[in-house]
């Protein structure tokens, strides 16, 4: 019961930064200003003078205080990873500890940029390519909802993807793999790398690469940095004492 309590306050408090977050950005700068932000990238592929269009009765409301959310969620993820850890932080040793700040900063850093990426060059690209594509005859008129579905599928593939080193450094330092074993595995994850890309972007050649190779590339940060750790082993201290 203990534990659940705690995983209760944990919870609360990180969905309370979230909330906190939210209700200053839906005061000021406004959903709606935020939206108009993260639209930006469509807005500059379509024809001068065309809009979004919006079909449903609540959706002109609902669109924005979602992606408002989920803006609020990004600036306070570092506060929700400390929170998480914060939780399992009582059962590590102590040199497990000590990989808590570096973690938390660095996972949030390099989600971020893996959005930045997506919403500057990615979009940009991808939806030039599709209007430049696109027939003469029509006039493209992309749903809010719509559009909002595949910006967070493509911000969530992108922020995940940028973690690959974070994670791949963290293998290592924990010593589940070897750099040797990395090295070897290099066949395999291109071969995923591109297969998660064809799943999860949309059905064009161009953003697929856009995702698996900054992936691969990725990977390879990921063994360069891991060849500045060495796996940890427990000290005596740690060996001799219990988890609390």
């Amino acid at each position: 019961m203990s534990h659940l309590v705690e995983l209760r306050s944990r919870l609360l408090k990180a969905a309370g930064a979230v909330l906190g977050v939210f209700l200053v950005l839906f005061t000021y700068p406004g959903a709606s200003a935020i939206y108009d932000v993260l639209a930006q990238p469509m807005l500059a592929s379509l024809p001068q003078g065309t809009r979004m269009i919006a079909t449903g009765v609540i959706t002109p409301f609902m669109v924005p205080v979602k992606v408002t959310l989920m803006a609020s969620f990004v600036l306070a993820l570092p506060f929700v990873l400390y929170q998480a850890w914060a939780f399992v932080a009582p059962g590590l040793y102590r040199h497990e500890k000590r990989l808590a700040a570096p973690i938390i900063i660095s996972s949030s850093l390099l989600f971020l940029a893996g959005m930045a990426f997506c919403y500057f060059f990615v979009f940009k690209t991808v939806f030039h390519f599709i209007a430049n594509f696109a027939p003469q005859s029509i006039t493209p008129a992309p749903d809010i909802e719509a559009y909002l579905n595949f910006v967070l599928t493509m911000f969530m593939a992108f922020g995940i993807t940028f973690e690959v080193p974070v994670v791949v450094v963290l293998l290592v330092r924990t010593g589940v793999v070897t750099i040797e074993q990395l090295r070897s595995a290099r066949g395999y994850v291109i071969v995923g790398a591109f297969i998660i890309a064809a799943i999860v972007t949309p059905p064009d050649v161009i953003s697929q690469f856009m995702l698996a190779v900054p992936l691969c590339l990725l990977y390879e940060v990921g063994i360069v940095l891991s060849r500045m750790v060495k796996p940890e082993a427990r000290s005596d201290e740690d060996a001799l004492t219990e988890r609390p």
